[in-house]
């Protein structure tokens, strides 16, 4: 037997319970049980009085943190700067995303995933190409010289790399109106996610996507056609049909709070789960950084460039749980499982992340009173953060 966390309040993925701690046998967790009946002989951590510990966070959209870009230099360093910096903030699992870009930058891209998942710790789950098969008409702040229909090479080396990721997952950010049925078909049935993104898809050619094997939704209401009276489009047909999942941006600047609280009235939460869009300042005192050549200010919560296009998002993932909170008015509970256990359902991964219970990956996070991160474990590895308040 391995460690036994003692002291804390436990979120369990259903409920937050005390008096109990959680034992851990390598990556694994292996149990819950009541404090009384951990073994005397046991090696017990104990944890702050008063602190939570529940499923590490999953993020399914960054796009970099800790000052690099992952198109900027799609390497396997990249991925683990990225990783590490995010990990500050509770984000245990990652999808490093690659916006709409050359096509010679896709495979070095899967490439340093492949390489950075052969560290379980890493907290690497698989790769996210938001593009570049998307509409040129809601480009946002991707270059449009790079947006394209995919062709036959495209589909090959999209539908062979899941089976290079075999824990990991692979997702793909397209418009339906952009592409045929059969590549959706095609997709799906490789094991790649399909999310729309990106798009002016109308309602009814969502719906028939969603029918060939589209799940998911990006960054909803975002790069998409507003709600209308007789249009209800690409953001109504996300909300509507059960069993596909909406990302979202809870930062209060990409989408108003009280649409979001609207969203999750018509949904409810668990169909929506939190994603961070973050970018290179994440983690770092920058004001700027550099994407497509274009000069991108980080301003008052905001990345913009200097015309003004959001360019990204300024948020972590402990931030985006407060604001569920904070902004939205959830429960703890639900809040939390928005940014762990509906994020691993969305990538069909609920049976081994979301969840503290036996079985499932030793991916932890440890939170103060205020929701702030003292700790992370990762495939049953501890990164406490500096000056964190845990004693073992």
């Amino acid at each position: 037997m391995g460690q036994f966390l003692v002291g804390c309040r436990i979120f369990t993925g259903d409920a937050i319970i005390e008096g109990n701690g959680i034992a851990l046998d390598g990556g694994r967790i292996v149990g819950v049980m009541p404090e009384a009946d951990v073994p005397a002989h046991a090696d017990i951590v104990r944890l702050p009085a008063g602190s939570l510990l529940a499923p590490g966070f999953i993020d399914v959209q960054a796009n970099g943190a800790g000052g690099v870009l992952f198109n900027g230099d799609p390497g396997e360093g990249t991925v683990l700067r990225m990783a590490a910096a995010l990990r500050r903030f509770g984000c245990t699992g990652l999808l490093p995303t690659l916006i709409t870009d050359d096509r010679s930058r896709m495979e070095p891209a899967a490439e340093a995933v492949i390489a950075a998942m052969r560290r379980p710790e890493s907290g690497i789950l698989g790769i996210h190409f938001e593009g570049p098969f998307i509409s040129p008409r809601k480009p946002g702040v991707h270059d449009p010289q790079y947006i394209r229909q995919p062709d036959e090479a495209d589909l090959d080396f999209l539908c062979r790399l899941p089976d290079r990721l075999p824990h990991g997952r692979v997702l793909v950010t397209l418009a339906p109106e952009e592409v045929e049925d059969g590549m959706i078909d095609r997709l799906a049935g490789a094991g790649v996610v399909v999310s729309a993104g990106h798009t002016v898809a109308g309602y009814r050619r969502t719906l028939d996507a969603v029918g060939h094997g589209l799940t998911g939704f990006t960054h909803l209401f975002n790069a998409m056609p507003p709600i209308t009276s007789r249009e209800p489009g690409v953001a109504v047909a996300a909300l509507e049909r059960n069993g596909t999942w909406c990302g979202i941006i809870a930062d209060g600047v990409h989408v108003d709070p009280a649409t979001l609280r609207m969203a999750l009235a018509a949904k409810g939460p668990a169909g929506l789960f939190l994603v961070t869009d973050a970018m290179p300042p994440v983690g770092t005192d920058a004001t700027e950084f550099e994407l497509y050549g274009l000069r991108i200010l980080r301003r008052d919560g905001r990345l913009v460039t200097e015309g003004g296009i959001l360019a990204g998002a300024d948020i972590d993932m402990a931030s985006a749980v407060r604001n569920c909170v904070g902004l939205l008015g959830l429960p703890l509970g639900e809040s939390l499982r928005m940014a762990s256990l509906y994020p691993a359902t969305f990538l069909g991964m609920q049976d081994r992340f979301g969840r503290l219970a036996a079985g499932y990956r030793a991916d932890l996070v440890l939170l103060d009173s205020d929701l702030g991160v003292l700790d992370t474990w990762i495939d049953g590895v501890r990164s406490p953060r500096e000056g964190a308040a845990a004693e073992a």
